[in-house]
């Protein structure tokens, strides 16, 4: 057999391979390109008022939570619990980025579910989530009071993990004396 003759072999076995130990990866587990680093700026229509903006400025010197969703989102229904009882804790502003969505169905979801967002920014096209790196709905940012993104979830956001992953960072002392 010939290396001209076995290549088409090698190439499809190369493939399994890698498929395979794609299988073992878990998607929740894809870093931000941001941990660490500043926040990336972002400026989008208000949802609600859209002669308005939502701006990352709003925030400076505050920690903050961002948090991707839209009505399409099937993940996006499930972790909806959660973020309005983080809402009643009042401990740390949610701000809302309303991405690739429908704004009558958008609002329409807030009005019946309950709003647990200080803001909402909409952005039907996608481009500031773009700018966050976001890969799908839902996805929830950690924002620290200087303005670094400190943590990056993926999927639906539960009691359990807001707990470990987000309280864990905020410190004793609320968001305000946050530590990354």
């Amino acid at each position: 057999m010939t290396l001209r003759s076995a290549l088409p072999a090698l190439i499809v076995l190369a493939l399994i391979v890698l498929f395979w130990g794609g299988l073992k990866l878990d998607p929740r587990k894809i870093d931000s390109p941001y941990l660490g680093k500043p926040a990336p700026r972002f400026d989008m229509e208000d949802l609600f008022t859209p002669d308005q903006r939502v701006v990352i400025d709003e925030w400076a010197g505050q920690a903050f939570v961002l948090n991707v969703w839209g009505t399409w989102c099937a993940e996006c229904y499930r972790e909806h619990e959660t973020l309005l009882r983080i809402k009643a804790q009042g401990r740390i502003p949610l701000v809302g980025l309303n991405w690739r969505d429908e704004r009558p169905k958008a609002l329409q979801y807030l009005a019946q579910s309950g709003n647990p967002f200080e803001r909402v920014g909409f952005d039907p096209q996608g481009r500031n989530a773009i700018d966050w790196g976001v890969y799908g709905a839902p996805e929830t940012f950690l924002v620290d009071a200087q303005g670094t993104v400190v943590h990056k979830h993926i999927g639906a956001l539960d009691w359990a993990t807001w707990q470990r992953d987000f309280i864990s960072r905020l410190g004793a002392t609320g968001a305000q004396g946050m530590t990354p």
